[in-house]
């Protein structure tokens, strides 16, 4: 399963795609999380400190200049091809079974920016995506930028995450019109933090014909959790459950 999630910030995307990760590892699959948010927080959420959370993939100045072969020179020219199949092993850190990569901050810059820095990153993704060995979950920012066309053919789903608001809903479907841009049409929507039965049906209705993937209710624990700093997925039985039924209502989809 190679899954992208995405959303307005503050939705709890990042959350999604740790319970996500953590139920994969707790059924025993190899699983790749990555951070591709540059206001990263997935490793606090997987109960990591500042000192223990992976070295940002962008901020590895020489390995990017010695692979796209930048290394000594001004930077004109550079490979579109680098080597990037050993960076797993030697950049992530495991925390339960989960392997955790930061991709760091895109460059950008007029009407876009393509350098050795986003060679390299696009190149890690796709060797990811289309890679064999580990369940693969990408965790984004708001938008594509992360996603060039030919690795969105390695992503089974894009998982758009939305909260009670108009405003999350409305970035939803600006998402999607992204998404189809790039040829990335297998697009769901996961409902979180809603509080009764009548605020799902509501934004239900507001989604129109987004396809609704899963379903994820407010929980104090999540937001105790995020004040005080600390992982929300403690492994109980509550979590184990939610997070296998958003695995099936992803995967029905699929």
């Amino acid at each position: 399963m190679r899954l992208a999630v995405t959303g307005k910030g503050g939705v709890g995307k990042t959350t999604i795609a740790v319970f996500l990760a953590r139920y994969l590892a707790h059924t025993g699959k190899g699983v790749i999380l990555i951070d591709a948010d540059p206001d990263a927080n997935a490793a606090m959420s997987l109960g990591l400190d500042a000192d223990s959370a992976p070295q940002p993939i962008s901020e590895l100045k020489e390995l990017i200049a010695e692979r796209t072969g930048t290394a000594g020179t001004g930077g004109e020219f550079f490979s579109l091809n680098p080597r990037v199949e050993d960076v797993p092993e030697r950049y992530a850190v495991e925390v339960d079974g989960v392997r955790l990569l930061r991709m760091g901050r895109l460059a950008r810059g007029g009407g876009g920016c393509f350098c050795p820095e986003n060679a390299f990153l696009k190149n890690l993704l796709a060797h990811l995506f289309f890679g064999k060995e580990a369940e693969v979950i990408l965790d984004m920012e708001a938008g594509v930028e992360h996603l060039g066309r030919g690795t969105a053919h390695g992503v089974d789903r894009m998982l758009m995450v939305v909260e009670p608001g108009r405003r999350s809903i409305q970035t939803a479907f600006t998402i999607r019109r992204y998404a189809a841009d790039i040829g990335l049409t297998n697009v769901g929507v996961v409902i979180n933090k809603y509080r009764s039965e009548e605020e799902l049906r509501t934004i239900e209705e507001q989604l129109e014909d987004l396809p609704v993937a899963g379903r994820f209710p407010y929980r104090e624990s999540i937001a105790t959790a995020d004040l005080r700093g600390t992982s929300p997925w403690q492994g109980t039985e509550e979590d184990v459950s939610l997070a296998r039924a958003l695995l099936e209502g992803v995967a029905a989809g699929a």
